[in-house]
Parts: structure tokens; sequence; C-alpha cells
């Protein structure tokens, strides 16, 4: 299992009242953002390895119910589901093509 780490939270949104505050904020969050979804990329490299045909790469059934739980998810936390869904839906959808690539990298062997 993966330890995200990054440089301590100095501020929380509420208490910045200077724009380098905020900006040193959300570079830090970038940072551990990319780490996550790096580590997701590895289970797209995973899905790819495992299944047996390049039809079952993409499943629709399977994205809404990712955008569903997303959704669940976000409004527990307070954030906007008109940030999260369009941000979740890209993100699937680039997911998909590497899966694609990385299922036909695998076979061309």
């Amino acid at each position: 299992m993966t330890t995200y780490q990054s440089d301590s939270r100095l501020h929380t949104g509420p208490e910045c009242s200077e724009m380098s505050e905020v900006r040193y904020e959300i570079d830090r969050l970038d940072r551990l953002l990319v780490k996550l979804i790096k580590e997701r990329q590895s289970y797209m490299d995973a899905a790819a390895r495992i299944k047996d045909s390049r039809a079952v790469v993409r499943d629709e059934a399977r994205v809404e119910d990712v955008v569903r739980k997303v959704l669940a998810a976000a409004a527990k936390e307070g954030l906007s589901p008109k940030i999260a869904e369009p941000v979740w839906r890209t993100m699937i959808e680039q997911c998909i093509a590497y899966e694609f690539e990385a299922w036909d990298g695998l076979r061309k062997s």
C-alpha cells in the first residue's frame, strides 16, 4: 500500500489570507493527486493484463457505477457535483483510452 506524504499543510482554505498561501496549498494537493492518479493507473495496467477480450475494456455499466459512487462521496464531503462529475468522467475516459493502449501493447508480442 502506498503512503502519500507531502510537506505539511500550512493553511486550510478558510485560513488563507494571501494568494501565495492558496497557491502553495493547491500545488501541494496537486502533487498528492498525481501520486493517487498514478496508483489508479496501475490498476488500469492490471485490468489490461487480466481482461481476456478487448471488447470488455470499456464497460458502460462500470463507468456509471463509478460516477454514482463518486457523486455520493462528493456530496458527503461537500464537493460540488459540478466539479466532481466532469473531472471523473474525463479521468475515466482517459483511463479507458490508456487501458486500450495497454491491452493492445500486451498482445503485440
